[in-house]
């Protein structure tokens, strides 16, 4: 073990010996470096990245959930593996899918809640490499691709593990899978670590961590600094995220919200989740499903994507779109065609989008939102059939424009309003966007 000073061990006894959700008050601050705060900054202007649910459960086509909703047994799941041969993936296929989409950077499972590993391990043989007849690295080919076509890479990590013996005392998940009633938590927690100190030298530069399931035992001694720490030790750059659904930790980059925008709880999932001043992230899916699920046809539309895209922005937060690939390794049909269709969208609209931040005066309405950037304030109508749109009074506007032809929009400043004649018959299928230049 590497001598540490004095603080930092008093901090990692303190992780060890109290619930998590009360380490925050324990520990040392974190002061992120320089390296860190300009990757923030690059995520906050990156605002629409691709989410990748992908492991040995796309087998059976009911989600990424089949280990714990079917209730199979270790020796049930473990006849997966030898079932999953993804002949047809193509890791440049996927990025560039994800380039035409409009998106800046992908966040994909290493390892979901069923433990299986994704890439190489050394850890053990329950991974893509050694289990399946695949027999390669998929994280190995999509790194390289994403450094060939300048897209970041983020890989979701799964702290609840559903496979592995020492994961003890069980959390609420996961009871039906066999394992012995002992286990040492501790000896997992190392596990865990030496697993991502693995992704984060052996994949290149890696922009951050997402990592998910300690909500499986809230009251668990997670080691959460002794990990961050390490991951910012590795890889000063890498921005740390969990999808706790409670107020940041220290040691943490960003904030997730899951099926939510910032300070809504439409999905029960963020209640309790207080909005904190990291840069914010809101992940969801194309249909209502994570990873392949063949009979799931829910799928939301690319308005009602685009939507979400705008009011994410709105709120100063990125959008996250998830894609659950075949266990062949393609992209289903329905998830193709919205992602390029957003990404024509794109095309036109993005500079309000993109480097842009949520327009404090005028948060998101139920008509639409309004991000800024600079001198230019952006009007995302969605919900308006009328032809003036009356907001707050807002700066002195010098002038107005459609961004997607530069068609002149007529503004009225008055005492307490600002109001918008939206022309007649030009209206975006998708999100009207008003270009309001202050200069």
């Amino acid at each position: 073990m590497k001598i540490v000073s004095y603080s930092i061990r008093v901090a990692l006894l303190a992780a060890l010996l109290i619930p998590y959700s009360s380490v925050a008050a324990q520990e040392t601050p974190y002061v992120p470096s320089k390296e860190n705060l300009a990757a923030r900054q690059w995520f906050q202007d990156a605002r629409f990245g691709l989410f990748i649910h992908w492991g040995v459960y796309s087998v059976l086509g009911k989600g990424e959930w089949v280990m714990n909703n079917d209730r199979m047994t270790k020796s049930e799941y473990e006849k997966l593996p030898p079932r999953f041969n993804p002949t047809r993936y193509d890791a440049a296929q996927w990025v560039s899918l994800a380039k035409a989409a409009g998106m800046k950077y992908i966040t994909i499972t290493s390892k979901h809640h069923d433990g299986f590993a994704m890439w190489n391990t050394k850890q053990n043989s329950w991974n893509i490499v050694d289990a399946t007849p695949y027999g390669k690295d998929v994280l190995k080919a999509l790194a390289e691709e994403c450094r060939k076509q300048g897209i970041k890479l983020f890989f979701y990590h799964s702290h609840l593990d559903w496979y592995q013996n020492e994961y003890f005392p069980r959390g609420r998940t996961g009871l039906y899978s066999g394992r012995p009633e002992y286990g040492n938590f501790d000896k997992y927690l190392d596990y865990m670590d030496d697993q991502l100190t693995e992704l984060l030298t052996e994949y290149g530069p890696v922009a951050g961590i997402w990592f998910d399931g300690i909500w499986d035992k809230k009251d668990g001694p997670w080691r959460l600094r002794r990990t961050y720490d390490l991951i910012h030790k590795l890889q000063p750059a890498a921005l740390v995220g969990n999808n706790h659904h409670l107020k940041p930790f220290a040691g943490e980059d960003f904030q997730m919200f899951e099926k939510d925008l910032p300070g809504q709880n439409v999905s029960g999932f963020s209640s309790g989740s207080e909005v904190g001043n990291l840069p914010l992230e809101t992940c969801d899916t194309i249909n209502g499903a994570w990873g392949y699920n063949e009979s799931d046809k829910r799928f939301k539309s690319t308005k009602q994507l685009i939507h979400y895209l705008a009011r994410a922005a709105g709120h100063n937060a990125n959008f996250l779109l998830n894609v659950g690939p075949k266990p062949d390794g393609t992209i289903q049909d329905e998830f193709v065609e919205r992602l390029r269709e957003m990404g024509a969208w794109l095309s036109k609209n993005g500079e309000s989008i993109y480097g842009t931040r949520g327009y404090e005066k005028v948060p998101p309405r139920n008509w639409g939102a309004v991000t800024q950037k600079g001198d230019t304030i952006y009007v995302h109508v969605l919900e308006w059939q009328d032809e003036v749109l009356a907001l707050p009074k807002l700066a002195d506007v010098k002038s107005a424009r459609l961004l997607m032809d530069g068609t002149v929009v007529k503004v009225d400043q008055l005492a307490d309003a600002t109001l918008l004649h939206l022309p007649v018959g030009k209206r975006d299928p998708y999100d009207t966007v008003v270009a309001l230049s202050t200069k």
